[in-house]
């Protein structure tokens, strides 16, 4: 029988095929959207401020239920989320979150960038947008497999590693590891140690790894759902038990001053103010007549942060009076300065960190590595030459070219200075060379009284766990610490008060499996999950032919 075919109905307009849509792949329903920006909100709440730490274990499973069930709560028949769909909401949940942890970049470009309010929060938000097109790419890679790859709930399995290799993509191409979820179980003592094999990725493995089987219970039959649920809630809190659990005291042998010089970075730097700055901190930093208990132990480390002063290293009332502080406290001193080029015609400058021997005498000059985009340089200046004002007030330093493990005493140091704390692989590398103790100046008064201090304190925490070291912290105004190799805060000092701090550190000598071995287990993440998008996708072609 001939196949008959209907005739539209004259002034029907007849549109191409790929000009007609099916709502359903990308009409998306209002619970998905809620589900997607309720998963972004607790993602923020998981970190400082809010600090809800425990929060980490479900803050990503609002996002999973949204992309596996997208369609389904917009009453279409097919439930997953189509790429596009993933992509959307993956972006909104990612949009959110990074608008709430890093809402410290409109301070930064409000008050010491000099831009007005408007711009700065237009900065603000456009480089939310785009961060959170990482966000936006897991949603749309987690939503393929589910769907058109055809792994369903499965796609639950491959999430872990799917959002692993996310972050080490974020850290090392995009090169803002700010916040990477492992670093929620900070203060997870048995849990954090996990860090010390697979660096903090494998934290991040592990709460994504909780978060799925959340979201399997609203997948199983409706019977069950209750005694899976059960289950979940069981393991988390089995899990969260080891926020209260103490470890040992680490053994300390040494001691170290921090100071804390709490400078404004918009003073009026003149000759009178500059010299009674430079008398205060010498103050601060030795010893007085008095100050220390009978049995006290002189500090055989002295240490200023990242240079929140016109510090120059050629600057000879700096350069005596570091030196002078060296000679009376008998202690290495390290400090933040403005390092100078090897010549007198080289114009370079480099945010450098002084390391200055008990005898006075210069030792080293460690010059920071990895500098801060439109912080401490301009990339692409050319590109950017139209915002002009944000240009002129930001630092035009160097890059510094060389990691390195100093010696003084009988061990190692390493000094890394401010944004570098956040990168695990790279503050690795200082262990890796020899480095025994790590010394990290910072200047955070740049954060103002955001979550930004504390975020970045959790940062340097979790680079103790994963390398078993002693850090030492020196800011300007705060939070300046010693950190123990569990991560813990030892001792700490109040912000924004001009103090100094003698507090304990150890030596250890030993090197952790992340030290010698690096990112090995997100490298193993993003390839399985490489290796299993190629299999599905060839699975499906082979199906096809």
């Amino acid at each position: 029988m001939a196949e008959t075919r209907q005739i539209p109905a004259m002034g029907t307009l007849i549109r191409p095929a790929y000009m007609r849509r099916d709502p359903s792949w990308y009409a998306i329903p209002w619970q998905a959207w809620l589900l997607a920006a309720l998963s972004g909100v607790l993602q923020v709440l998981v970190f400082p401020l809010p600090n809800l730490s425990w929060l980490c274990w479900i803050a990503i499973t609002p996002l999973l239920v949204a992309i596996l069930h997208a369609r389904r709560l917009g009453r279409v028949p097919s439930s997953v989320a189509s790429v596009r769909q993933g992509f959307v909401l993956g972006y909104l949940s990612g949009i959110i979150f990074y608008l709430g942890s890093c809402n410290w970049i409109y301070h930064v470009m409000h008050v010491y960038g000099g831009l007005d309010g408007p711009v700065a929060a237009g900065i603000l938000v456009l480089f939310c947008f785009y961060l959170a097109l990482v966000n936006a790419a897991f949603g749309a890679l987690f939503a393929l497999a589910a769907g058109r790859l055809k792994l369903g709930p499965r796609a639950l399995v491959l999430a872990p590693f799917l959002w692993v290799g996310l972050e080490l993509f974020r850290s090392r191409i995009i090169a803002f590891p700010w916040d990477l979820m492992g670093t929620a179980l900070v203060d997870n003592i048995p849990l954090s140690r996990i860090a010390t094999i697979t660096g903090v990725y494998g934290l991040s493995f592990e709460i994504l790894l909780v978060n799925a089987a959340f979201a399997s219970v609203f997948l199983g039959r409706r019977e069950r759902r209750t005694l899976v649920l059960a289950g979940c809630i069981l393991l988390v809190g089995i899990l969260q038990t080891g926020a209260f659990f103490t470890a040992p005291l680490q053994p300390a042998n040494g001691t170290a001053r921090l100071v804390q010089p709490n400078l404004a970075l918009d003073l009026n730097w003149t000759p009178a103010f500059y010299e009674q700055t430079l008398n205060d901190l010498s103050k601060l930093s030795v010893p007085q007549p008095g100050e220390l208990m009978p049995g006290d132990p002189l500090p055989d480390l002295v240490i200023w942060p990242e240079s929140p002063a016109p510090f120059y290293e050629n600057d000879p009332r700096f350069q005596q009076t570091v030196d002078k502080i060296a000679v009376d406290s008998h202690a290495y001193v390290i400090a933040g300065e403005i390092g100078l080029g090897p010549s007198a015609n080289d114009r370079e400058v480099y945010n450098s960190a002084a390391i200055v021997t008990p005898q006075g005498r210069a030792l080293a000059r460690y010059d920071k590595v990895h500098l801060v985009p439109f912080g401490e340089y301009v990339p692409f200046k050319n590109l950017f030459s139209f915002a002009g004002k944000l240009t002129r007030e930001v630092s035009d330093f160097s890059f510094g070219y060389e990691r390195m493990a100093l010696p003084v005493h009988s061990y190692k140091l390493s000094v890394f200075i401010c944004y570098e704390a956040v990168f695990p692989d790279e503050v690795r590398e200082f262990a890796a060379k020899g480095a025994q103790v790590f010394i990290n100046i910072s200047n955070d008064g740049w954060f103002g009284d955001t979550g930004a201090p504390e975020q970045h304190l959790r940062m340097a925490r979790m680079r103790a766990i994963e390398n078993d070291r002693w850090i030492l912290r020196a800011t300007n105004t705060g939070i300046s610490a010693s950190i123990d190799p569990f991560g813990r805060v030892v001792s700490t000092l109040p912000r924004h008060i001009r103090v100094a701090l003698d507090v304990p550190y150890g030596v250890i000598t030993g090197t952790t499996f992340y030290t010698r071995h690096g990112d090995w287990f997100a490298w193993a993440c993003a390839i399985i999950a490489t290796g299993v998008f190629l299999a599905l996708i060839l699975r499906i072609r082979t199906a096809k032919s």
